[in-house]
C-alpha cells in the first residue's frame, strides 16, 4: 500500500500506478483506458483504470483526459460527465467532434522518441516495385 496524501487512506500499489500514469498525461493529450493500463504495469486492466477514477473522485486529477480506445468519451452522450469532459478537454486545445478525439492527433504517444522526431520516411519506390535508392 502506498499512501498518497494525508487525507487519503492508502492506497493499493496497482492503483497508485493508476494514479500516477493518469497524472502524467500532459495537458493537451489523451490516452485510453487501455493506455493508462499497460503504462501502469497492468496491461489488460482497462476496466480497473476506470473503477479506480471513480474511487478517488477527491484527488485532483486530468480525468478529462482519459477516453475509450477508439477516442469516444465514455460519458452517455449530453451527459453531465460528457459536457464537463467535453468542455475540459476543448479548454486544454483538444478538438472533440461528436464525442470522439482524434487520437492520432491528440494520443499520447506511447514512443517518445517518434513523438519529437517523427518516424523516418519510408524511401520511395519504383514503379516496379523496387526500391530506386538501390545500389546496382
Amino acid at each position: 500500500m502506498i499512501s498518497v496524501g494525508a487525507t487519503v487512506p492508502p492506497v493499493p500499489t496497482e492503483h497508485a500506478a493508476i494514479l500516477r500514469a493518469i497524472a502524467a498525461i500532459p495537458r493537451g493529450r489523451v490516452a485510453s483506458y487501455g493506455e493508462i493500463a499497460a503504462r501502469a504495469g497492468l496491461p489488460r486492466r482497462a476496466r480497473l483504470v476506470g473503477r479506480v477514477l471513480g474511487t478517488y473522485p477527491e484527488m485532483q486529477l486530468p480525468w478529462q483526459r482519459v477516453l475509450r480506445s477508439d477516442g469516444r468519451i465514455a460519458f452517455p452522450p449530453g451527459s453531465r460527465g460528457y459536457r464537463e469532459q467535453r468542455a475540459r478537454l476543448i479548454d486544454e486545445g483538444v478538438s472533440v467532434t461528436n464525442g470522439r478525439v482524434d487520437l492520432k492527433r491528440f494520443g499520447w504517444q506511447r514512443d517518445i522518441d517518434a513523438e519529437i522526431w517523427g518516424l523516418p520516411p519510408e524511401p520511395a519506390a519504383h514503379k516496379s516495385g523496387r526500391n530506386v535508392h538501390r545500389k546496382r
